[in-house]
């Protein structure tokens, strides 16, 4: 889809729908999964949200699980999956999460890398600290869209 600036608003649209962001890690189980989640919850009324991964892995990490339903109370587990990058519907926005590893070239408008550490194995802290700022860069991909500065 292309992106083009909306003259009324300010915002993004695809062909006057929402535009669609891939949140994309290693294993689609912990980071892309939150950022998934809290794209949907933070700002489903400006973006759609979805997530994949290059290996994905058998499941969603459980702590991440555990930890979006005490904080956002979000299950994940009732509302996604792991799934691989060729499960993408067609996408405009491509958010990696800094994975470490070259990410196969998507089509889409605009991309970014978040650069955020995975959590996975350490104590809760590091994933509430990785879910602190998944959120902050949530809301920011949200204003920049809306403001048409994306």
């Amino acid at each position: 889809m292309n992106l083009q600036a909306n003259d009324t608003t300010g915002s993004f649209s695809a062909g006057g729908q929402k535009p669609r962001v891939a949140f994309l890690c290693v294993h689609n189980s912990c980071r892309s999964q939150m950022a998934e989640a809290l794209g949907k919850q933070l700002a489903g009324d400006v973006f759609e949200s979805c997530s994949a991964g290059t290996e994905p892995g058998a499941r969603i990490n459980p702590d991440a699980v555990r930890l979006m339903k005490q904080i956002h109370g979000i299950d994940m587990e009732q509302t996604q999956y792991n799934k691989p990058l060729t499960d993408l519907p067609a996408v405009d926005i491509v958010v990696t999460m800094g994975c470490n590893v070259q990410c196969p070239s998507l089509p889409c408008s605009h991309r970014e890398d978040w650069g955020l550490d995975d959590p996975t194995g350490q104590e809760d802290a590091a994933f509430l600290a990785v879910m602190a700022r998944i959120e902050e860069k949530v809301l920011d991909l949200r204003r920049r869209i809306q403001n048409g500065t994306l």
